[in-house]
């Protein structure tokens, strides 16, 4: 017997139970199973890179991918080393609501993203 699969490579972004929590809601929501969590970083933004996220039914030739808990998570091959050790939460209080990410590969935090270094 062959195994036809492809082998996906896999990526460091972390992904809270609480933001893992929220994908699912929304994706509910939705009324949709066949869409993962797709994060990059594009260019764009005073420090030359922002990021994205966003809902998306496919996989890409070199994307890696990491299951949390049923939630797939999704990076290009070009975003994998500048979000290695990234962290995606999601925060819902007075001061803020809505997905963060911790990136330590961030040099400085400005208001349209972060600066990497």
């Amino acid at each position: 017997m062959t195994d036809t699969t492809t082998d996906i490579a896999t990526h460091g972004v972390n992904v809270t139970d609480v933001a893992a929590g929220k994908v699912r809601s929304l994706l509910e929501q939705e009324g949709r199973d066949d869409l993962r969590l797709r994060v990059a970083v594009q260019p764009g933004g005073c420090s030359g890179l922002i990021y994205q996220l966003y809902f998306d039914e496919r996989v890409l030739d070199g994307d890696a991918l990491r299951d949390y808990d049923g939630v797939e998570v999704v990076v290009d091959k070009m975003s994998v080393p500048y979000l290695e050790g990234a962290t995606i939460d999601f925060k819902d209080t007075i001061e803020q609501q809505g997905f963060t990410i911790d990136n330590p590969n961030a040099g400085s935090a400005c208001a349209c993203g972060g600066s990497f270094s």
